[in-house]
């Protein structure tokens, strides 16, 4: 005598729902966690470990601030003439060319010729308005662009869809922690990197949405009244 379910029975037809109710569920998940480990893969390829030079000049250089050597790096380009000027984007309100100055050896003549301030920017979303504005009131069509490398995929991607008419040049800084210890012995880093994809995915998908009609943002939106001009090193 067989002590198996029947599956005519009242158990077996209820216990068939349930199973496609695992695979409908289970699926979906299975998919998603596929596709954001291939896509964390493909952000990672994005990272360089090393620190190249430009290949050739722009009319100008932004900084992203944020991140360790950042500033100094954009600095020594512009003093090596990659560029006319540099703009420091995201400069805390209370910081002034002084408090650069000091911690960024021999650049006061350059801060007191060719270096603006944007204290306006908060994140990189602003940071693309506030860049925007200075390349159109200077004229620039192409740009160099300082980061760390975790965080140029989404600055690339903020800065281009803002200045679609002008050339981007990445210069991507990388830390000494990210040169000493692979990033994957480090629960810090994995973290931060996982934040960064996630935010990568959001920009990314804001910015397909805005090309087809869908910009649920207003922030780089003109402002009706003259540009504001950034805060300057000295007046120009």
């Amino acid at each position: 005598m067989s002590l198996q379910p029947d599956d005519t029975s009242p158990n077996g037809h209820a216990a068939r729902p349930r199973g496609w109710l695992r695979a409908v569920i289970v699926a979906p998940l299975a998919i998603a966690f596929v596709a954001a480990a291939v896509g964390f893969i493909g952000f990672l390829s994005q990272l360089r470990g090393v620190e190249t030079d430009p290949p050739h000049n722009a009319d100008g250089i932004v900084v992203l601030t944020g991140g360790s050597s950042r500033v100094s790096d954009a600095m020594e380009l512009l003093a090596a003439g990659y560029g006319k000027r540099l703009l420091i984007s995201g400069v805390h309100p209370t910081n002034d060319a002084g408090d650069i100055s000091r911690s960024v050896p021999d650049s006061r003549g350059l801060m007191s010729c060719c270096v603006d301030l944007d204290r306006s920017a908060v994140n990189t979303r602003s940071n693309a308005a506030e860049t925007r504005r200075w390349a159109r009131e200077r004229g620039f069509k192409s740009l160099i662009v300082v980061t760390s490398n975790y965080h140029m995929p989404r600055a690339i991607v903020e800065l281009s869809h803002a200045m679609p008419d002008v050339t981007l040049i990445p210069f991507a800084v990388v830390g000494d922690k990210w040169r000493d210890e692979p990033w994957w012995t480090s629960g810090a880093a994995f973290r931060l990197l996982l934040s960064e994809y996630a935010k990568y995915v959001a920009a990314e998908m804001r910015v397909r949405l805005a090309d087809i009609g869908l910009d649920l943002t207003s922030d780089l939106a003109e402002p009706a009244a003259a540009p504001r001009r950034p805060a300057t090193a000295q007046a120009n």
